[in-house]
């Protein structure tokens, strides 16, 4: 099993932790967070909190979990050394920058994991390579290997729907409790009426749209809803909205 060190312990790293340590992993992570890295600590034998440095000297592999806008501040005090693993996850540093940060380190990959990768299923976009994300969490979570840093800041652009479509879903859960009256029963409805519908449906090429259109046929409620959508210009704020984020993240673009 191999040594894994967190740099920052916040949302996105906390469960990843959690999932390494119960496969038996040595975890070493940072004091950042403090009350969370001391949490988990407590609850795993195999986690211990350290300072930053301690975490970078004994780990084989060093996970990058700071917020973006601190990279700098955090990471170009420390020392990596050759031969480590370096995976970050902080969306909007490019990897020009990381292998600044990290030298004399430059086995370094970029992705970006979403909270619920604790219960699998978390697809993961990674680049320049799969490795070593495939063997730590590819076992329940789908690893993604994209031909291009603009490919993985695509996909990044594209994480920011599950926040977006949980605006959406709010939304429509409040409508429903305003006519119900009863805030809880709209809520647990109208996520596991979506949550369902997700699970069942078949994932792959075209089925998006197959099962949009299956649903949207002529004098249905669906078409109501997929029309108004349209007309009323929120699918090409979406797309508007991943455009920006995209440059966002690759601003010499």
């Amino acid at each position: 099993m191999a040594w894994i060190g967190f740099i920052g312990t916040g949302h996105i790293a906390a469960p990843m932790i959690r999932t390494l340590a119960r496969d038996g992993h040595t975890c070493l992570v940072s004091r950042r967070s403090e009350a969370l890295s001391s949490a988990l600590e407590a609850e795993f034998a195999n986690v211990t909190a350290a300072e930053n440095q301690a975490v970078v000297d004994g780990s084989d592999i060093v996970f990058l979990c700071i917020r973006p806008h601190l990279a700098y501040e955090v990471i170009a005090p420390l020392t990596f050394r050759a031969g480590q693993q370096i995976v970050s996850v902080m969306a909007g540093v490019s990897m020009a920058e990381l292998a600044t940060l990290c030298a004399p380190a430059d086995d370094i990959s970029m992705t970006i994991p979403l909270g619920y990768l604790e219960a699998g299923g978390c697809p993961l976009a990674v680049y320049p390579t799969a490795e070593p994300l495939e063997g730590l969490l590819g076992k329940a979570n789908p690893v993604i290997a994209v031909s291009s840093e603009d490919a993985l800041n695509s996909h990044f652009a594209v994480c920011a729907l599950v926040p977006g479509m949980l605006a959406m879903l709010e939304a429509g859960a409040g409508w429903l409790a305003q006519r119900t009256g009863d805030q809880d029963a709209a809520e647990r409805y109208t996520t596991e009426l979506m949550a369902g519908f997700l699970a069942a449906m078949d994932k792959g090429a075209g089925r998006l749209g197959t099962e949009k259109n299956e649903l949207a046929t002529d004098g249905t409620l669906s078409l109501m809803m997929v029309e108004a959508l349209e007309q009323g210009g929120a699918l090409a704020a979406m797309t508007g909205a991943m455009d920006a984020i995209e440059r966002r993240l690759t601003p010499d673009a």
